[in-house]
């Protein structure tokens, strides 16, 4: 059965015949409002706009628009504006971060941080008045971490791309363990933490 979106949240679904899927593979459309629902992200840091295609556990497309209303343009570049790529690596995490985040039943209590990112290429700038188009893939798919694959397109050129990798944490931080409980409880932490990062990286 398909979970629900947010509560008071409604969600448009596009049905693919084409799809070869025992289940019945549902690509769903989610606006901004929904978009808040799952992403933790406000303003002036909330990089996606409109979520077009997703298949879950699978891939995502989402849109972002450029405007020149975007505050980095102030300082990047005064009189030539680009978006800088850390930014547009960050939109498709967020992208990605759905896919994790729409998984997780208690998803209000949780964040998804980026623990890697390799190799990203940046093909060609992006500018106010532009349209991004991010596709994301997941490579590899756990419930507490994950391996995506970006694209970023504008005009159906290829702007950007990185494989990335993301882990969920609690979104309220821990209490630092007691002094008497000390070196081991942090130990076990580290060698979970590890764990789980290989998993996903494939160096178990």
């Amino acid at each position: 059965m398909e979970r629900h979106a947010p509560t008071g949240e409604h969600r448009a679904i596009v049905y693919n015949p084409h799809e070869r899927d025992s289940t019945r593979s549902k690509r769903m459309i989610l606006d901004i409002q929904e978009i808040l629902g799952f992403l933790p992200h406000r303003y002036p840091f909330l990089l996606i706009d409109r979520i077009v295609e997703f298949e879950r556990t699978k891939r995502l497309v989402a849109i972002k628009n450029v405007t020149i209303n975007e505050p980095f343009f102030q300082g990047h570049f005064p009189d030539y504006p680009i978006m800088p790529g850390v930014l547009v690596v960050e939109a498709m995490a967020q992208a990605g971060g759905i896919i994790m985040m729409y998984e997780l039943p208690d998803r209000q209590s949780k964040l998804v941080v980026f623990t890697g990112i390799e190799r990203a290429k940046f093909r060609r700038p992006i500018t106010p008045g532009d349209q991004i188009r991010i596709e994301v893939e997941v490579l590899a798919f756990r419930q507490r971490a994950g391996r995506i694959l970006g694209r970023a397109t504008v005009d159906g050129k290829l702007a950007c791309e990185a494989t990335l990798t993301c882990q969920v944490v609690p979104r309220v931080r821990e209490a630092k363990p007691a002094a008497d409980a000390g070196p081991a409880s942090s130990g076990e932490q580290v060698e979970a933490e590890a764990a789980a990062a290989a998993a996903v990286t494939g160096t178990e």
